[in-house]
């Protein structure tokens, strides 16, 4: 039998790792994974799951409607090497939540449609890392998750209040929250949970019993970061929502640190941190390194400019090759902006010679509260360093652009590089890779 699935089917198989499993088997880009073990295969949960073990029956379908059947013996988790069109091999997840703090909302008419898709999927977050909130699932998904074992999955939790999250996530089922994460660590399923705090609603005394509950949860919940309400000047007709101030970051770190004191006595780790936004708010130094415990949340903020900043300080210290003589011009937010001038100081320090400039970028876009890199316009780097380049080499971080090379507003590194007529080079957000290019010349 033909599987005729039409043009876009979502498990047509895109490349083939070289060297893998599939490739010795003769799996080629443009077949079709039809099933594995007599299986259908729906989604990544389907494959993934099937996948797990030493022994497998897949069927493939070939171009021209050929269907192989295929016995493979491999270790138990070995991977096939298949890369599909679509990650999830379905269509991702829209989220029906109407969250009060929601950066989607606060976008600007006109920017590029994948903008303005909000996801809520559970298999993008153990395949990607993207933070779900569990409600956008019924009671079936909910149970395949537990039946499939799927982990880790990171949650945004935002309070354990039922009457507070359902207002704050503007949905009925969004009270649930407690039992499913209950669930979950009851069957071993590993988490790590997230808090976008809104002054106002989920702090104080909501905010302690949110880490008292999941803490509850350790080693199944195996951690928490609590990151700042973003709040652009895009809220027309959105709620009036307070943002953290200098106090406010105060108030949290200290709170934070009361409950990171017990539950290292009692657990052997802090398990709760704030973002890295609430030092830089609160004017406190960010903390060192072993603070971080292995920067466990880094993808929430959470330990990152101590960990770009140490890495380059030590790749500072440990260069011993000949200095790239060129012009070099960093372009920065203002979060990033204190430690950037760090780093300037200690290269000059070291390497005189070295033509170096930090150029800080404010968030015109977005509004001047938007202080992170990884929302900065190509419009505002353009705007506030034309005059200012005469032909340096303009570095930026791999945060600006998208996975097509694309900012915000839709326009490339090149298109910044001939506004400016200098040269752009995007760089991954490592202190390595940033003293590589800085006195390498490596970009």
């Amino acid at each position: 039998m033909i599987w005729r699935g039409g043009e876009g089917m979502n498990n047509k198989i895109k490349s083939v790792d070289p060297g893998s499993v599939a490739e010795e088997m003769g799996i080629e880009s443009g077949d079709l994974l039809i099933e594995i073990n007599g299986k259908p295969i729906v989604d990544v949960m389907d494959f993934l799951y099937f996948m797990d073990d030493d022994e497998i029956v897949i069927v493939v379908q070939k171009p021209d409607g050929e269907q192989w059947e295929l016995e493979i013996e491999k270790e138990y988790d070995e991977v096939l090497g298949l890369n599909f069109e679509k990650p999830i091999l379905d269509e991702a997840k829209r989220c029906t939540n109407q969250c009060v703090f929601c950066f989607i909302d606060q976008l600007p008419e006109g920017m590029r449609e994948t903008l303005y898709f909000k996801d809520d999927d559970s298999r993008l977050s153990f395949l990607m890392g993207n933070f779900v909130t569990l409600t956008n699932m019924n009671d079936a998904t909910f149970q395949r998750i537990i039946d499939y074992h799927v982990s880790p999955i990171n949650i945004s939790v935002h309070t354990v209040d039922p009457e507070l999250r359902m207002k704050m996530l503007g949905n009925r089922h969004a009270g649930k929250v407690a039992e499913r994460l209950k669930a979950l660590a009851e069957a071993g399923i590993e988490m790590n949970g997230q808090v976008v705090l809104c002054p106002g609603f989920n702090d104080g005394k909501y905010l302690d019993e949110t880490i008292d509950f999941l803490s509850g949860l350790y080693p199944h919940m195996n951690s928490m970061a609590i990151v700042p309400i973003g709040l652009t000047k895009f809220r027309d007709n959105l709620p009036d929502m307070q943002g953290v101030d200098e106090k406010k970051a105060q108030e949290i770190i200290d709170q934070v640190s009361v409950w990171q004191s017990r539950l290292l006595e009692k657990f052997d780790t802090r398990f709760v941190f704030a973002a890295d936004e609430f030092f830089l708010l609160a004017k406190r130094a960010i903390p060192v390194a072993d603070y971080y415990e292995g920067y466990v949340q880094i993808e929430n903020g959470v330990g990152l400019i101590r960990q770009f900043e140490d890495e380059a300080l030590d790749a500072i210290h440990n260069f011993s090759g000949e200095v790239f003589q060129h012009a070099v011009t960093i372009g920065t937010s203002v979060g990033a902006s204190g430690m950037m001038n760090r780093i300037e100081n200690a290269i000059k320090n070291k390497f005189p010679e070295v033509d170096l400039k930090v150029e800080v970028i404010e968030n015109h876009f977005f509004g001047e509260k938007i202080t992170v890199s990884g929302l900065l316009t190509a419009k505002d780097i353009i705007d506030q360093l034309r005059g200012e380049m005469d032909g340096r080499r303009l570095l930026l971080p791999e945060s600006v652009v998208n996975s097509d090379g694309l900012l915000l507003d839709d326009l490339t590194p090149e298109d910044i590089s001939n506004a400016l007529a200098s040269p752009v080079s995007i760089l991954k957000v490592s202190g390595f890779a940033f003293i590589d290019a800085v006195l390498g010349g490596i970009v």
